[in-house]
């Protein structure tokens, strides 16, 4: 059994569950520590037909060791019943998201108050671009000394922590791919999603068992805490995490002592230089950084712009809609923004992004800077500097500030310093093949996007599938099926070949 640094995830998880934004009023405070030999019980006590793993319903369990159980008896009916059951489930998932994407969008914006209730809905339409069972195609050689055949296949039960600022649509997506691949999930939901993410749930599992006969294939931690968090994890049944969140989270998935997959922060950065389309890259940096507030992992955060072309991209950026904010302005959105805490080591005050503020409209952004902004404006934008708090802090709202650099060296040194070398997604705009070509190496992430808004890196305006978990810190990427998957090797020596 792996062992919990107990302290550390405790500090890290409760930073998290607050970092964007209050646990409902109505969420019960964390429970006492379980026993350790609670926490430590596996599936064996818990076999298919074992009252204590039937106590939730269609997914939805009070207990984090009784929803993994549940799991664990979903994955070894899943098993029985072959690939075209992983099929069904697939195409469950996406007809409901796509059936209840209103009424779902709705009630998250409703219980999350962060982002636009349009791009919620969509987020939950598109989710046709997660990729099924197809994805999953066994690899074989054949040689003088007979034939190999290597497949995917299932780990068993995932526990997946999943954020508030996507929590349908992560959710949805990781059950996409995490049926397609054999699996069954367990989720701890962040607090602040807590209820519309069981929601969804709920209506997954009802539908699956319905076509499938497979109960509690998806399971959720109704009222998610730390402990809930740590019992999920300690399980014998769980075999792999899947953490979509801050940097906290993600710590603390990787002290547990179990392979996570980690899909972690971001602070994207934007290059323009004097070759791009300006009105092009405006408008994609408009459609990006304002998309569902900037919640967006992927989205635009800072624009580093060439001094020669500044002037004209920041008139176009006004030219399409976004309002620019001037000195005063800026300053105070500022003061608003952020609140400056003393580091332990003493030295210039840090920066910490004010939660209240985190995927509000536009239009609340402008009143905090002292400006009326019509309620469809979608972007405020400034110029700063390159140390601005703006510029270094993911923080997630539909500002973006705009910095003048000389050479396009200096503005891909500065955008790989305001990535702060998490590897996940920059955005150029150029034509120069040579400038794409050093960026792309200098900033080596996983997404990078040319002459496009973010989304384009997923699928929306460009090619590609969607998820909406992209592991950056631990390496794998988009994820998809085969990242959820064991590759085994079959091997017979000397026959079976048949040429």
């Amino acid at each position: 059994m792996s062992t919990v640094n107990e302290t550390l995830i405790r500090e890290v998880i409760e930073e998290v569950l607050g970092r964007l934004g209050p646990t409902p009023a109505s969420a019960p405070k964390p429970a006492a520590p379980a026993p350790a030999d609670a926490l430590a019980c596996g599936c064996q006590d818990k076999a298919p037909g074992s009252t204590r793993a039937s106590r939730g319903k269609f997914g939805l369990f009070a207990d984090a060791n009784e929803a993994c159980a549940a799991a664990h008896e979903a994955y070894q009916q899943l098993q029985t019943k072959g690939v075209e059951a992983r099929r069904k489930v697939v195409n469950i998932v996406k007809t409901l998201a796509d059936t209840n994407a209103t009424a779902w969008g709705k009630l998250e914006l409703e219980e999350t108050k962060i982002g636009r209730v349009d791009h919620k809905i969509e987020k939950l339409r598109i989710l046709k671009l997660v990729p099924g069972v197809e994805w999953l195609h066994p690899e074989g050689m054949s040689g003088d000394h007979g034939i190999t055949l290597e497949e995917y296949t299932p780990f068993g039960v995932i526990g997946a922590v999943t954020p508030s600022t996507h929590s349908i649509p992560t959710l949805s997506g990781n059950i996409v791919n995490i049926a397609a691949a054999g699996n069954a999930v367990v989720f701890n939901a962040h607090p602040a999603a807590a209820r519309c993410a069981a929601t969804a749930v709920r209506a997954y599992n009802e539908a699956i068992f319905r076509e499938t006969g497979i109960e509690n294939l998806a399971c959720i931690v109704e009222h998610p805490t730390f402990d809930s968090f740590k019992a999920m994890c300690a399980h014998e049944a769980v075999r792999l995490l899947l953490v979509t969140g801050g940097p906290g989270v993600v710590q603390a998935a990787m002290q547990t002592g179990k392979r996570a997959i980690c899909a972690g922060p971001g602070n994207p950065p934007v290059l323009v230089d004097d070759t791009a389309c300006l009105k092009r890259a405006a408008r994609s940096v408009i459609n990006g950084a304002a998309y569902d507030n900037n919640l967006l992992c992927i989205g635009e955060k800072e624009v580093f712009v060439l001094e020669s072309v500044a002037d004209k991209f920041m008139a176009e950026l006004e030219h399409q809609g976004a309002v620019r904010l001037d000195a005063a302005q800026l300053e105070r959105l500022t003061q608003a923004a952020f609140t400056f805490k003393v580091g332990h080591g003493g030295g210039c005050p840090e920066p910490v992004v004010n939660k209240q503020l985190i995927g509000k409209d536009a239009s609340v952004l402008a009143q905090a800077a002292g400006v009326n902004a019509s309620a469809k404006t979608e972007l405020l934008f400034g110029e700063t500097d390159k140390d601005h708090p703006f510029v270094k802090e993911e923080q997630m709202m539909p500002f973006l500030p705009v910095v003048r650099v000389k050479t396009v060296a200096e503005g891909i040194a500065a955008a790989k310093v305001a990535e702060h070398n998490y590897k996940h997604t920059a955005i150029l705009h150029s034509h120069d093949v040579e400038h794409m070509t050093a960026m792309a190496r200098a900033l080596d992430t996983t997404l990078f996007v040319k002459n496009g808004p973010c989304m384009a890196g997923l699928g929306l305006g460009g090619e590609g599938y969607l998820s909406y978990s992209i592991a950056t810190p631990t390496g794998e990427g988009v994820t998809n099926p085969k990242t959820f998957c064991r590759v085994r090797r079959c091997v017979m020596v000397d026959n079976l070949r048949i040429y």
